[in-house]
């Protein structure tokens, strides 16, 4: 597959290091920096072109790769729609509800895939639980909980984009958690009601907040809990937690690091101790689940079936951190209706 990337900061650079790998060729990108631009053309092989208009219509693409702040989606999508070429877009895959449906909307009216990126799904550990909550083997699900005990510092909030509502959505919950919301949702299904609280600036100079609980109620009937901070020096590993009537699963950063499960039969669990976690460095994870992610969409782009993540499922999980928001504003339970796109 021959890629056209939007945008050349550093999550940029873990993409084009999955490309490399698994022999995909970064053809062109942009960049509002050019020097930037310039520079990331040059380490990678690709043309440099000066707008994001050049990089839709360049005609050695065959899908582009959108790695903006989450408030250029829409008008990347719509390029695309009219290039007819199949877009990938960095989480969260937009700022507001109204711009992630009219992203659906165009796509399929356009004919083109749209994907967003979810990378942790195909984390290793990811795969396995994924097939073992389908066989049954947690039981009934009663508890299924996200943490995300970060930290950033000063310096990573020194632009002011940064944690900002029209820029970022928001802080910590959009920005850092949605990896675990997204993963929630893939493992345990929608999540119908919430209540959350959150605290704005709490340790940082920013607009939204930096730490966040929120309680969740699933459709299935399990509970959870929801922590999303990047205010906890040093910064802790992330942890998923999925507890049923037969055992309890818990990944740490990328990781299965327990699997307590009674009279438990099937594939053995992949139990590690060393895992990769953005907990402190933003950069300090795996390039493997990007590999399968972007072999996923390029297959999705030859044979016209739907990515693994899907703009849905970007959606999704953007319908879930607004409507935390939402409750956190409005300090009362919100109720979330399924998607009906």
């Amino acid at each position: 597959m021959r890629v056209g990337i939007i945008g050349t900061g550093a999550i940029a650079r873990k993409h084009a290091q999955a490309y490399k790998n698994i022999g995909y060729e970064i053809t062109v990108c942009t960049n509002t920096t050019a020097e930037r631009g310039l520079r990331f053309a040059e380490e990678n092989g690709a043309e440099f072109v000066e707008t994001p208009e050049a990089v839709c219509w360049h005609p050695r693409v065959d899908y582009v790769d959108v790695c903006t702040f989450p408030n250029y989606r829409l008008q990347a999508l719509e390029l695309c729609a009219q290039s007819k070429k199949h877009v990938l877009v960095q989480k969260p895959m937009a700022t507001r509800l109204d711009v992630a449906e009219q992203m659906i909307v165009l796509g399929c009216e356009a004919g083109i895939i749209l994907g967003v990126v979810s990378q942790h799904r195909f984390d290793g550990s990811i795969l396995f639980l994924k097939k073992a909550l389908v066989d049954g083997r947690l039981g009934k699900i009663l508890q299924a909980d996200a943490y995300v005990k970060w930290f950033r510092s000063a310096e990573y909030y020194s632009r002011p984009v940064k944690g900002s509502w029209a820029g970022e959505g928001g802080g910590a919950l959009i920005n850092q958690a949605i990896h675990q919301i997204d993963l929630l949702l893939f493992l345990i299904g929608g999540v119908d009601e919430v209540f959350g609280y959150w605290q704005l600036g709490s340790l940082h100079n920013l607009e939204a907040e930096d730490s966040l609980s929120a309680l969740m109620h699933y459709a299935c009937g399990a509970t959870g809990v929801l922590q999303a901070t990047t205010s906890l020096w040093p910064g802790y590993p992330e942890r998923l937690e999925i507890h049923g009537t037969k055992g309890t699963a818990i990944i740490t950063g990328d990781q299965l690091t327990s699997w307590d499960v009674q009279d438990d039969v099937g594939e053995t669990p992949p139990l590690a101790r060393q895992e990769a976690s953005g907990a402190s460095d933003p950069m300090a994870i795996s390039i493997t689940p990007f590999e399968r992610q972007f072999l996923d969409f390029g297959e999705a782009c030859k044979t016209g079936r739907s990515p693994a993540c899907s703009g849905a499922d970007g959606y999704r999980a953007l319908q879930l951190v607004q409507n935390i928001y939402r409750s956190c504003l409005e300090k009362r339970p919100i109720g979330i209706s399924p998607l009906s796109l």
